[in-house]
């Protein structure tokens, strides 16, 4: 059975590295780049963090799953937001052509890369934390994901050879099911 899936679709919290990373799997795989947060700011004409601050974190979830919904695009890498994962009917339809990877990167190392929690438009609830966010989601994009690579204390050259070792893999799987 041929794997027909032409996109990929980078998961995972902020922090883990999905845009920059998506940039260089986009070049080693003559793909198309997709940054779905710059299509956000895009149609709101604003940051992420204005969407937020003006209109609360739930009007950027509505933004989020209608950009995600309206993607139409082939063989392209597609970088999500952190909370795109919370649009599960979205990522359900984009896996229909996209392979979902996970860019698994642990608590302490995201802790370390962000330093603008408050300017960086992440989709939190009042009064939760980061360590309860990255609980909760954790499992929804190990639930969503075709591929799950553990990328944290490598660097990005090595995160993307991970990444592009597990989706030939994952693609073998697909052509011959029995390996």
């Amino acid at each position: 059975m041929v794997d027909l899936r032409s996109n990929v679709v980078l998961i995972g919290m902020p922090g883990a590295g999905k845009s920059t990373i998506g940039v260089l799997l986009a070049k080693a795989l003559a793909k198309d780049f997709v940054d779905t947060d710059v299509l956000i700011q895009r149609r709101a004409s604003c940051s992420l963090q204005q969407i937020i601050d003006r209109e609360g974190y739930e009007t950027l979830q509505v933004i989020e799953r209608e950009v995600l919904q309206d993607l139409a695009c082939e063989h392209t890498v597609i970088a999500t937001g952190g909370s795109a994962v919370y649009a599960r009917d979205a990522m359900l339809q984009l896996k229909h052509s996209s392979r979902l990877v996970f860019i698994d990167v642990p608590l302490t190392i995201l802790r370390e890369r962000i330093h603008n929690m408050d300017s960086r438009g992440i989709v939190m609830k009042p009064g939760q934390d980061f360590d309860a966010l990255f609980q909760e989601r954790w499992t929804l994009y190990h639930e969503l994901a075709d591929i799950s690579v553990v990328a944290g204390g490598h660097s990005q050259e090595s995160a993307l050879a991970l990444i592009i070792d597990a989706l030939q893999m994952n693609h073998t799987n697909a052509i011959n099911p029995d390996k």
